[in-house]
């Protein structure tokens, strides 16, 4: 059956994005206690504005984790280092508000038999896999990553050409589909923060001619609309400029909007919380599913109650394009309990730093993308 074309627009944000900066505190503080103690039980939400960082949120450690050091260090590897601008390494503030984690959670989540560890909250989670890239992953959400991550490489290179790159920046982009299979790139749009004083066609002229052909590779050509800071300037950015909060860039930290999403972030989360633990084996199923041939496309639901090691539900999709039984059948073969995924994912590491930027799937490495 012929499919109508359609478009799909998928966004991505650089490292200096007033969230993402947020997240990448939170996910640090998250790895420096399970160096120290992998059964840390980590909930770490942040926020940032101006000259203010507040740390909030429930831990439960034999670790210790100096707050003010790790802040301090992630906002200066990030790049907001100039004191002309309320928010930057050595001029910000911090405040703390951690408390520990509520024992009524504890005691449905450490269990005497480490198998029966219940799920550390309700809720459902999703993973989605598509053969439309050697990385199974939306072709939309890819390319935009490619190039906010294209922007970082190229303002932390150092080059006279790019000296003007500040941390903040967003980009999109719009692939048109046909019977279901991505074949061309319609739009690109960049946003990208810059040195006061830097030309708008400086700017546009580096995107068109460098960046965009060098990271889209064939994906990029004469027929591509490009967008170029549209508002005509973008000086002043990072939470200087916007508040940022931990977990708003879900869809960028999944597929884009092409695969469906829970509603649970993950950043600043011990794989306890199901949210991050079971979106991640979503994602790694739904991959088997795809790898193994069985379908084009997958998508994975599972649903916990808090407390309950048995998922109370998981739904297969493989939306026409394959095998259904077969993949409903294979599914039946992995363990949904908590304790069993962090155990096959290898997940009490301290990997998520890693992750916390640039899309949490389709990037080398990650245990739930083999």
């Amino acid at each position: 059956m012929e499919h109508l074309p359609y478009t799909v627009s998928s966004e991505s944000v650089s490292e200096g994005h007033p969230d993402k900066v947020c997240d990448l505190i939170a996910d640090t503080v998250l790895d420096k206690y399970l160096e120290q103690d992998p059964d840390s039980h980590v909930a770490c939400e942040v926020m940032c504005k101006n000259n203010l960082v507040v740390l909030g949120g429930e831990i439960s450690s034999k670790g210790r984790v100096p707050y003010e050091d790790i802040v301090r260090e992630t906002i200066r590897g990030i790049g907001y280092v100039d004191p002309a601008e309320a928010f930057n390494a050595d001029g910000v503030q911090v405040l703390i508000a951690i408390s520990r984690q509520s024992a009524e959670i504890d005691q449905g989540v450490s269990r005497a038999v480490a198998e029966e560890q219940g799920a550390g909250d309700q809720g459902m989670m999703y993973g989605y896999a598509t053969d439309e890239t050697p990385e199974l992953m939306p072709l939309p959400v890819l390319l935009a990553h490619r190039l906010t991550r294209g922007l970082a490489d190229d303002r932390r290179a150092g080059t006279e050409r790019c000296a003007w790159l500040r941390p903040d920046a967003k980009s999109q982009v719009s692939v048109v589909y046909e019977n279901g299979a991505p074949v061309r790139v319609s739009h690109v749009l960049v946003s990208t923060q810059h040195r006061q004083g830097a030309a708008r066609d400086t700017i546009a002229e580096y995107v068109r001619h460098t960046l965009a052909p060098r990271v889209l590779g064939s994906w990029f050509t004469k027929d591509v609309e490009v967008l170029v800071n549209p508002t005509g300037s973008f000086v002043l950015g990072g939470p200087s400029a916007d508040c940022g909060v931990t977990g708003r860039k879900i869809i960028v930290d999944t597929y884009g909007g092409a695969g469906r999403h829970g509603g649970g972030a993950f950043s600043g989360k011990d794989p306890s919380k199901v949210d991050r633990s079971g979106a991640y084996f979503c994602r790694f199923v739904a991959r088997q599913i795809v790898k193994q041939g069985l379908a084009k496309r997958a998508e994975i639901q599972v649903a916990y109650a808090i407390g309950m090691a048995q998922p109370v539900s998981i739904k297969v999709d493989t939306f026409g394009t394959g095998d259904d039984r077969a993949a409903a059948a294979l599914v039946k073969t992995f363990d949904f309990r908590p304790r069993a995924i962090i155990d096959r994912l290898g997940l009490l590491r301290p990997i998520y730093r890693s992750t916390t930027n640039y899309g949490h799937f389709g990037k080398q490495g990650l245990p739930w993308e083999g």
